[in-house]
């Protein structure tokens, strides 16, 4: 810390000092009663096999962060609109150009007892960003941090020092992979954590076990025991509630809100998953900006958004993050145009265009790749569509060219346009792109940061890779006996949080 610094010129970015988590209290959910301690819920999510781990700075899956989200907290967390709010760290400030950042972290203990304190912080974001670990899903995000010259500022605050002004940093310790882990941090097996729940038993590809932790920071769960349990099938999920073995299925179809009857509920939740198409701009067609446009124009957004989510979900403008904080809201909606998609295409030397849309087994995914294809072929490009396996889809789309189906859960504005996946699937590069965001990544003003930001996804909008056709509704289904769990869009606070979950009579 520089010793110019005053207490003034630190700046309270984000709200982290005074706002609190978005989910509902147990008790607010449920007018009939209070909330009974006790029992065991049982949690289903699509699998991922012998891939699944408890390490939770590796979390390929749904199913992976639900499972971390028991037994981890993170130092911030995200509200439903995708602003940081305080988890472990209870408020934090930044230095008048966000290259220095204090977080203040709650009086909280791991599984063990031992207490939390900054060099478990300062431990846990070394591991996230090792250069040579495998799957860290956030090290690209937070690869300003300079660990070298972070410290320990006394026994409850931590001080992280940026190679880079980064006035979004805390909203990037929400994202996933982030959880916080003890210093000593060795054995994932063992997952000890400050969560609200504690390890019991883990077997991948079938269950985790976890028991209510006594100690938590937040208090201790309603629940005694959550079993999160996998389920590949949504219709296997759906039975399972309906047949008594499960009490929560995550990552229901729209199908599902207007079939639960009286026995389920349907917990529905805005803007969950953004769906799109992904055009390799770095290769032949795509890397004309004529072809790119010409296939957004094709696109009948209102009708893939009818028919694939049955009217669950919102438009898509092609961009993500519809209706979150620094998005775009301002651009006209993009709307198709048969005709003009033609000209651009007979002017790129396209007219007679053939090219292979690969897509994937999951269900919305491949109905909306086969009806985009239908509407190409109104436009006069020939199409086939190919459907990959799902275990290999990921690595095969960033290995390939061509056009692939592409989706995303909700994120914040600032860590999707950060996003190293997306530019490993399109190859897509813009100068004016790339300078607006390194503008707006070291812009403290919160309106100017803004404003950098939606110049950003205009550049994106006019001249980009993506397609984004729709935002589904975030569906899951519950028991009518489960109570405290609140409709959520994945990786927010809300999302998963069965510790404040009871099961009434």
């Amino acid at each position: 810390m520089r010793t110019t610094m005053t207490r003034r010129g630190f700046l309270a970015l984000a709200g982290g000092a005074a706002l609190a988590g978005c989910t509902a209290s147990a008790e607010e959910v449920a007018p009939n009663g209070q909330a009974t301690t006790g029992g065991a819920l049982r949690a289903l999510f699509p699998g991922a096999g012998a891939a699944e781990s408890l390490d939770p700075h590796v979390p390929p899956t749904p199913l992976d962060r639900a499972r971390h989200k028991a037994l981890f907290d993170k130092l911030v967390e995200l509200d439903d609109d995708l602003r940081p709010v305080p988890r472990l760290a209870k408020r934090w400030e930044s230095d008048a150009d966000a290259t220095v950042w204090r977080f203040t972290l709650r009086e909280a203990r791991f599984h063990d007892g031992r207490v939390l304190t900054p060099d478990d912080v300062l431990a846990t974001l070394a591991r996230v960003t090792d250069p040579n670990a495998q799957g860290r899903v956030a090290r690209s995000a937070l690869a300003a941090l300079d660990l070298a010259n972070s410290r320990a500022a006394d026994a409850t605050t931590v001080e992280l020092a940026l190679t880079a002004p980064t006035a979004e940093l805390p909203a990037l310790l929400a994202g996933a992979g982030t959880a916080i882990v003890p210093a000593d941090y060795a054995d994932p097996a063992k997952a000890v954590g400050t969560g609200p729940f504690a390890l019991a038993a883990f077997e991948p590809g079938r269950l985790l076990v976890a028991r209510a932790f006594a100690d938590h920071w937040d208090g201790a769960p309603h629940l005694a025991e959550l079993h999160v349990l996998t389920a590949g099938d949504e219709a296997a999920r759906v039975a399972a509630l309906r047949a008594g073995g499960a009490e929560y299925a995550h990552g229901l179809g729209p199908a599902f809100v207007d079939a639960a009857g009286s026995s389920l509920r349907a917990l529905t939740a805005r803007g969950g998953v953004a769906h799109g198409f992904a055009m390799r701009a770095d290769r032949a067609p795509f890397d004309d900006p004529r072809v790119r446009a010409a296939f957004r124009l094709l696109a009948d957004r209102t009708a893939l958004v009818g028919q694939v989510l049955g009217g669950r979900g919102e438009v898509g403008n092609d961009l993500f993050g519809k209706g979150f904080q620094h998005y775009a809201g301002d651009l006209p909606q993009r709307l198709r145009d048969v005709a003009a998609a033609r000209e651009l295409l007979r002017g790129a030397g396209a007219g007679d265009l053939a090219v292979t849309l690969r897509t994937t087994e999951l269900p919305v995914v491949r109905e909306a790749a086969e009806l985009y294809a239908g509407q190409l072929r109104e436009g006069g490009v020939a199409v086939t569509v190919e459907v990959r396996p799902e275990a290999t889809y990921a690595a095969e789309r960033a290995a390939g060219d061509g056009l692939w189906s592409y989706w995303a859960e909700p994120t914040t504005i600032p860590g999707h346009l950060e996003s190293a996946e997306e530019r490993a699937v399109t190859g897509w590069r813009d100068p004016e792109h790339d300078l607006a965001l390194e503008q707006a990544r070291s812009t403290v003003d919160s309106a100017t940061r803004g404003e950098l930001y939606r110049r950003v996804q205009r550049v994106r909008h006019d001249q980009g890779a993506l397609l984004v056709w729709g935002h589904a509704d975030a569906v899951a289904g519950t028991t009518a006996a489960v109570r405290g769990v609140a409709a959520a869009r994945q990786d927010t606070d809300g999302w998963a949080r069965f510790d404040r979950a009871w099961l009434s009579a």
